[in-house]
């Protein structure tokens, strides 16, 4: 019989949930869905971007991910194995004072994620194009990886999400 993968059910519980804050709630709109097989390198990726309903300056990303390695440990049963996924979550956001505004977005990440996370900011712009401000690409990556027994978290995870979204409206 066939039994899913820990991908596959936090898949199913993180789509459930998001489509309800848009579907259900209206907190949130959703812009885009992935759901990704890489054949090359047999890895999993699951995606869905949103931005919140009454503030649509920064967007967010939910990424799921699971690699060979993931997998195999999981369908083969190796001992010892952290059968488990990937959790990144991504934000797109305009920023143009680089200095305060990137410090203030890390210290608010840290403060709201408490430290169980690393952080990367990428900054680019459009050569040319008369802007004064750049796109920050914000990715959180949590440390440990998810399985199901984090499934009961997903509403508090979802929670945080907004809220980080909300403070990086307002920096």
């Amino acid at each position: 019989m066939y039994d899913p993968t820990v991908f596959e059910n936090l898949k199913v519980a993180f789509e459930n949930q998001v489509y309800d804050l848009d579907n259900l709630d209206r907190k949130i709109n959703i812009q885009n869905r992935v759901d990704q097989i890489d054949l090359s390198i047999l890895t999993r990726k699951f995606a869905v971007q949103f931005i919140l309903v009454d503030q649509q300056a920064v967007t967010a990303e939910i990424i799921l991910k699971a690699s060979l390695e993931d997998l195999a440990g999981e369908i083969l049963e190796i001992l010892g194995g952290n059968a488990g996924c990937s959790l990144i979550l991504r934000f797109n956001k305009r920023v143009q004072n680089v200095p305060v505004q990137c410090e203030k977005i890390e210290q608010a990440l840290n403060d709201i994620w408490e430290n169980e996370i690393q952080v990367t900011q990428t900054l680019s712009f459009v050569y040319n194009k008369k802007d004064s401000s750049y796109l920050n690409k914000i990715e959180v990556e949590f440390v440990q990886k998810i399985n199901e027994e984090h499934m009961e978290d997903i509403a508090d995870f979802l929670d945080h999400v907004l809220e980080t979204l909300e403070v990086l409206n307002g920096i």
